[in-house]
């Protein structure tokens, strides 16, 4: 039995002071986002608590679906850095980058360097996507949909080239017979987020599980806790969402949650199930939680 923690979405707070140079781009439009909007869900316990949760439960993996800063500041980006190393070392903790993460041009490229043993895979090739890690029968493919938008956007793309090593690498693995999680920020299946926030070749990624199979999609973005399909060349390939882990209860969104997957069988017969874990979203803000299971689900694997 694998154990598989899924967290996204933490958008680290508070916020750093800004200088006027680095508001000068898109980051004006987030840093007032966050001081109108976000300090208020988003900043407190629910996060620290989630994380300690998540600890003391051991699992044998955590994932990490993108979206750990704001505006990508270098300081947001440098206190991430500290932040992951204290959850758990790279071995043990993977992570692909989100929209945020690549607010502005050159964030990018900076928060990968910064991470980089976070999402980097078994041959610790740097700034390479999609990255592989073998871990017990799973195989963790990390894909960046990461890219720089313009104002009011928050939509991703994977590109021609990282969709055609996606597909080889997904079809390498299949005939190795491990289990195949596909860690993405956007969604990839359609109509899961409005058109300003969508993944923008989505249909590509879609393109590459269908022709050489997954059996399971994990991804943030959206905020919610979500569970649908898409197709894979034996059935439906599970794709499940997860809200923000900063997201404090009583707010339109889910309050700060996590998934834990356990995995066992073989090629054909795998089996997966998933411990929804965190704060119950209609509880008063201001009152002390302890993270609880929400429910559970048996996950229909392709075989």
């Amino acid at each position: 039995m694998f154990r598989l923690a899924h967290f996204s979405d933490p958008h680290l707070g508070p916020m750093p002071d800004a200088k006027f140079r680095d508001l000068v781009s898109k980051r004006v439009i987030g840093y007032v986002n966050w001081h109108r909007s976000r300090a208020r869900t988003m900043a407190g316990a629910w996060l620290p608590g989630l994380v300690e949760d998540i600890q003391d439960n051991g699992p044998d993996h955590i994932a990490l679906t993108g979206d750990l800063v704001n505006i990508a500041l270098d300081l947001e980006i440098s206190a991430a850095r500290h932040w992951l190393d204290d959850i758990a070392p790279p071995d043990l903790l993977t992570v692909v980058p989100g929209n945020h993460d690549a607010y502005v041009p050159g964030a990018l490229r900076r928060a990968v360097h910064a991470w980089g043993p976070y999402m980097s895979g078994d041959a610790a090739t740097p700034d390479t996507f999609p990255f592989v890690r073998r871990r017990g029968p799973l195989a963790l493919v990390g894909v960046s949909s990461a890219r720089a938008s313009g104002p009011w956007f928050a939509t991703g793309r994977i590109g021609t080239a990282q969709t055609r090593r996606l597909r080889d690498c997904l079809e390498r693995l299949g005939e190795e017979g491990l289990f195949r999680v596909l860690l993405i920020h956007h969604p990839p299946q359609r109509g899961a987020t409005g058109w300003n926030k969508r993944l923008t070749d989505a249909s590509r990624v879609r393109a590459a599980v269908k022709r050489a199979g997954c059996e399971l999609v994990l991804h943030g973005h959206t905020h919610l806790a979500t569970r649908t399909v898409i197709e894979g060349p034996h059935g439906p390939v599970p794709v499940i969402g997860v809200p923000s882990a900063s997201n404090g209860p009583g707010h339109k969104r889910p309050a700060a949650r996590y998934n834990l997957f356990s995995i066992d069988g073989a090629p054909g017969n795998w089996h997966c199930e998933m411990e929804e874990r965190g704060f119950v979203s209609k509880a008063p803000r201001d009152e002390v939680q302890a993270v609880a299971t929400i429910a559970r689900h048996a996950i229909d694997i392709p075989g």
